[in-house]
């Protein structure tokens, strides 16, 4: 029942998510970008900070205020503004317009934009990026093929099953294999939001994630491999007003390393408020140390990298950045990520709710084959 109940939960979530982004869509018609834009839209950020309060499962809630918390809202704060994707298209239609607001998605470009040397100069926010202290041209990740998800999809259940014997295996091990079902997960459940949009309205979609275990840096993980979707929000709401008020006081070669910190010091808030979402406890900072640090490290990075590409073209070869790279994020995911998210038992309430779905099938599957062997 209390499955039932959470799922009639979210219906009503996502009925008040549909409602209120056609209300925006009708307003945003007549009423013109800017202050009087965003005092309608105000009321509509609220509500969806409120709904994910709503829903207390790992997967629905935990997803839905990913969706609509973080993106939705910062995609509308944009949209106030005249400024991002639901603005990319002035005729854009209201399916198009829902889709494109409330699910991690972006619209390929075809043929692909080069990216404004502005951008690539680095511009590369911590959540961006290509940074070298050089111009280059930021190419989107290549769409991945079926069999790629579908083995993602198989270790994942792999992982799943060998939960069940977790009391016999050393701690890090089970440490180690959580940062893959992370990866897998949340690579699976956008893979389904981007299909979803994909199927109803024909729209051809980046991929979101770019094979994060190859990193070969901070700017490689950060800003072309992992959660790509976050990135191209966080650049035109966080990074680049920082960098244009930055540019005045610091100059235009270092006006990204503010710009960088600015952007994970948001991102630390967005991830600590997700955590208060998964767990309903206090805050415990840890998540945000995680981000201050990571964006730390980027802005040492960059300004390293700046350095050394005015004097010479050294680099470090990539057999040693990248294991190093993957090292540096799994010892900090291991440190200050997984104690909180641990702390509110996602671990345990996420398998419970993979054996919920599960025994769901089941009882699907035997009705199924009672239903056909009756006379």
């Amino acid at each position: 029942m209390e499955m039932e109940g959470e799922i009639g939960n979210f219906i009503k979530v996502w009925l008040s998510v549909f409602l209120s982004l056609f209300y925006c869509y009708a307003f945003g018609k007549s009423v013109p970008k800017g202050f009087p834009r965003l005092l309608l839209i105000i009321p509509v950020v609220a509500l969806f900070l409120d709904l994910p309060l709503h829903l207390s499962t790992i997967h629905l809630g935990g997803t839905t205020a990913f969706f609509i918390s973080w993106l939705a809202n910062f995609k509308l704060l944009l949209f106030a503004f005249g400024k991002g994707p639901l603005c990319s298209d002035p005729s854009i239609s209201l399916p198009r317009f829902v889709a494109v607001a409330c699910l991690p998605i972006k619209i390929q470009q075809n043929p692909p934009p080069k990216t404004p040397q502005f951008q690539t100069s680095n511009h590369q926010n911590g959540h961006n990026s290509n940074t070298n202290g050089h111009a280059t041209t930021k190419q989107n990740p290549a769409p991945k093929s079926p069999f790629n998800y579908a083995l993602k999809g198989l270790l994942l259940a792999l992982l799943i099953k060998v939960y069940d014997y977790k009391e016999h295996l050393h701690p890090n091990l089970i440490w180690a294999m959580y940062c893959f079902h992370i990866y897998f997960a949340l690579e699976i459940i956008l893979l389904m939001a981007a299909a979803l949009a994909r199927a109803l309205l024909g729209l051809e979609l980046e991929p979101q994630f770019n094979e994060p275990y190859l990193s070969s840096s901070l700017q490689d993980f950060w800003g072309r491999r992992w959660n790509i979707m976050v990135t191209s929000i966080l650049r035109p709401t966080v990074y680049e007003p920082v960098v244009a008020l930055s540019t005045r006081v610091v100059g235009r070669r270092w006006a990204p390393l503010p710009a960088v910190m600015g952007t994970f010091i948001v991102s630390a808030i967005m991830h600590e408020l997700i955590f208060y979402y998964l767990g309903r406890l206090p805050p415990t900072w840890e998540i945000s140390w995680f981000f201050l640090l990571h964006g730390l490290c980027l802005v040492v990075e960059i300004a390293v990298k700046k350095a050394i590409a005015k004097r010479n073209k050294f680099q470090v070869p990539r057999l040693v950045s990248g294991p190093l790279t993957v090292a540096f994020v799994t010892g900090t995911v291991f440190w200050l990520f997984f104690p909180p998210l641990l702390r509110c038992n996602a671990d345990v309430r996420a398998l419970g709710e993979y054996a919920a779905v599960g025994a769901f099938f089941k009882e699907v599957g035997r009705a199924f084959a009672s239903r056909l062997l009756e006379p």
